[in-house]
């Protein structure tokens, strides 16, 4: 179609230039486009970030194109702006009440425990804390545009930087926004080149935390209707059509009862306290850590200090099922309790950190009933898969480490583990060319048991080889993580240069020396 008169619907842009003999030119082009609004299926629009700097108006691509070329913008990324969010920030968020010692504060069915491992009477300021949020969420439930929601920038303090917020995909077929259960691998670049994106997101899923959404979804596993968040469980995402508003956009199964992301928000949050030294928000965060925790409490049906899995995918991997005591969320679980001991100790609440130190030493005796002499049974149900070789079943492990927490295991368990995992889960796997298989059985073959324990999660198998670093095994971490790299990039990999799935799975099974994979980038999960 022509265009109209005056105007135009496409440009070519060209530069000609010498080169002499045995010299080089640079030529710098820039491409930008102006697209201030978002728009979500919910109606809400928002701005985005760069439209303080360039307006809103939608001319601003010209400025933005010079801006790159002439050196004064060091990134292309655009962070959603809240100039145009709607409602105010409401100062109930921050409110306190006085609670008798020994309280319990619930909504619904869910009940948390706030009461200390001492008897003696005392008043503690992190309780007195949370009861208020939650007295004020209980006050503005029916309101969720307001208090009801995931915004993080409610957690500022005065005069702190509001950047706005982040969202990014976890991949084509997952369209929702920031997945957390994977953002718990993907987290370390972030927090290593764009640190406060990175706390922008914590926030976010700090105050989600402290949501409670009694709306109904139906599951996809059964047909059952469920609440669609409960105050104090980590959402698998920050929602898909209506962001902060409507979270927990995944729908397969109940994720408020998974095992791992609350564990996992915990030791997230530590670990960005440790690389930024952001004591504001250690202190903005920590009632959200402090009740994430208290909610796992039900998880505990023993009383022993450990949680269980309940015999359904309740985890990251959601189509492989775990039952009882299991490596990959115990070890989680193990590493929270230390992480919030220590974060409780940088806040200053003392209380709190013999507490969580107080369940961490005996969380941490349970989880050694997993060890089988040479590496950590999946779970302890005594199933079929309970002896599969997990290479994830080190998680928790790898994030203490990461987090200069103590280990959770041994020193010779964890290099024992990792040998097994390498010996079986990578080399056995075209010769250790295509990265870790995520379960492998004591035989020698893959565990064919579910969908996921036979595919290869790059996120996954380069956390591997990163645990494996840090038990000074540097030799074999490269070569764990260089089968992913040569699976995506070399002429005999797989031949996803341009767009990298998260991972793949066994179409043939040559022999049990040597599995043929391939991508399947259309079904794959993690």
């Amino acid at each position: 179609m022509p265009s109209e008169p005056g105007s135009s619907i496409g440009a070519a842009i060209a530069a000609s230039l010498t080169i002499p003999s045995d010299a080089e030119r640079n030529v710098t082009f820039s491409l930008a486009w102006d697209c201030p609004d978002v728009n979500f299926m919910s109606g809400r629009t928002y701005l985005r970030r760069y439209t303080k700097f360039y307006g809103t108006r939608g001319d601003a691509a010209a400025n933005i194109a010079h801006d790159a070329i002439v050196g004064k913008i060091s990134c292309g990324l655009t962070v959603v702006n809240d100039g145009t969010r709607p409602g105010k920030v409401d100062q109930s968020m921050v409110l306190n009440g006085s609670p008798p010692v020994h309280n319990l504060a619930s909504i619904g069915e869910r009940k948390f425990s706030l009461d200390l491992y001492s008897s003696e009477s005392h008043r503690n300021d992190t309780a007195i804390d949370i009861l208020g949020r939650m007295t004020s969420i209980l006050e503005e439930i029916h309101n969720p545009v307001t208090l009801n929601s995931a915004f993080g920038p409610n957690l500022l303090e005065k005069g702190e930087e509001n950047i706005g917020q982040f969202l990014y995909f976890e991949g084509i077929e997952y369209q929702m926004w920031n997945t957390y259960d994977v953002h718990f691998y993907s987290s370390f670049a972030l927090v290593m080149l764009f640190p406060k994106l990175e706390l922008s997101i914590q926030r976010d899923f700090a105050a989600a935390v402290m949501m409670n959404d009694p709306s109904k979804m139906s599951l996809l596993e059964n047909g059952k209707w469920v609440s669609r968040k409960a105050l104090g469980a980590v959402p698998h995402d920050i929602g898909m059509d209506d962001p902060w508003f409507e979270v927990n956009a995944y729908s397969i199964y109940n994720t408020d009862r998974w095992k791992d992301l609350n564990p996992k928000f915990v030791l997230q949050v530590y670990r960005d306290v440790v690389a930024t030294r952001d004591k504001k928000f250690a202190q903005a965060v920590w009632p959200s850590v402090y009740v994430a925790m208290a909610f796992m409490d039900q998880f505990d049906k023993d009383g022993d200090g450990m949680i269980e899995n309940e015999g359904f995918p309740d985890q990251t991997y959601d189509t492989w099922s775990v039952s009882g005591v299991s490596a990959y969320c115990g070890g989680l679980w193990v590493a929270a309790l230390q992480a919030t001991s220590a974060m409780a100790r940088e806040v200053g609440d003392k209380d709190a950190e013999g507490y969580f130190w107080f369940k961490f030493q005996k969380a941490k005796a349970v989880y050694q009933k997993l060890w089988n002499g040479s590496y950590f049974n999946y779970d302890d149900s005594g199933g079929r898969a309970s002896s599969s070789i997990q290479a994830d079943q080190l998680a928790g492990h790898w994030y203490a480490r990461a987090c200069g927490l103590l280990p959770i295991v041994d020193e010779e368990q964890a290099r024992s583990a990792l040998e097994k995992v390498y010996n079986f889960n990578v080399l056995r796997v075209k010769d250790g060319r295509r990265g870790a298989v995520n379960g492998m059985l004591p035989t020698g073959e893959v565990d064919m048991s579910s969908l996921q324990s036979r595919e290869i999660w790059s996120g996954v198998t380069y956390a591997v080889a990163a645990a494996m670093i840090h038990e000074d095994m540097v030799e074999i971490a490269f070569q764990t993580a260089g089968g992913v790299h040569e699976a995506s990039w070399s002429e005999e990999g797989l031949g996803n240069t341009i767009s990298q799935p998260d991972g793949w799975r066994e179409q043939t099974r040559v022999s049990e020396q040597n599995v043929n994979f391939e991508a399947q980038a259309d079904e794959l999960s993690k």
